[in-house]
């Protein structure tokens, strides 16, 4: 952590026990989730755009479902998670979180669904913290759904500062995954139907306007 960051998160509001217990399951379990200065600056901008309908791709434990239901009570979130274990977990904190009215999660592989619940709808944001090197068939696929004047949001844009390294300092088995999502960040950042901000925030924040 830089140190503006730093200085930045000492006024981050403290969270309670159960926001606490989540972030604490998924660093003991080595699940991915947001990190939390990335998460506040996600969730400040959402009280920004005030939407209605939130797709999230990509649910794990439920974190940032159940964080975004929280800081927008007059939201609902539909959340897609593919792997079994997580779909669970995130189901029983979901439970306990109490907002399992305007949270519908959904396990299913997303780049293969089709199920009614998902597309019967359309979405005023879209947030894709999924498989990396598959962000632009998330994209594609998804953004169709989402309203003219929605926002879609893209998480880990850096890996952890990967995308800056040269293609033989990156491990074999993720370069394919790295080269994907530059090539993804270059192509939606010229695309015309958006505007597009990469934001040096968390771990990379990408946010597209739908024109």
């Amino acid at each position: 952590m830089s140190k503006y960051a730093a200085y930045v998160a000492e006024f981050n509001k403290e969270q309670g026990p159960f926001v606490v217990e989540m972030e604490q399951y998924a660093a003991t379990h080595h699940v991915p989730i947001m990190d939390r200065g990335g998460m506040e600056l996600f969730i400040s901008l959402l009280r920004i755009q005030q939407p209605q309908r939130i797709l999230e791709i990509g649910s794990a434990i439920g974190y940032s479902a159940i964080r975004i239901a929280e800081a927008l009570p007059e939201a609902s979130v539909v959340t897609i998670e593919r792997d079994t274990a997580r779909y669970v977990k995130a189901v029983d904190y979901i439970t306990r979180s109490g907002l399992g009215e305007r949270i519908t999660i959904i396990e299913a592989d997303a780049l293969l669904t089709e199920e009614a619940v998902i597309f019967n709808q359309s979405y005023d944001a879209l947030f894709i913290d999924a498989a990396k090197g598959q962000y632009k068939r998330f994209f594609e696929k998804y953004s169709p759904i989402v309203a003219t004047g929605g926002v879609i949001y893209c998480d880990n844009m850096f890996m952890h500062g990967v995308v800056l390294y040269d293609e033989q300092e990156i491990p074999r088995r993720n370069r394919t995954m790295i080269r994907n999502l530059k090539e993804f960040t270059a192509w939606i950042m010229a695309h015309p139907d958006y505007e597009t901000s990469l934001l040096p925030v968390g771990d990379g924040l990408l946010i597209a306007v739908k024109k």
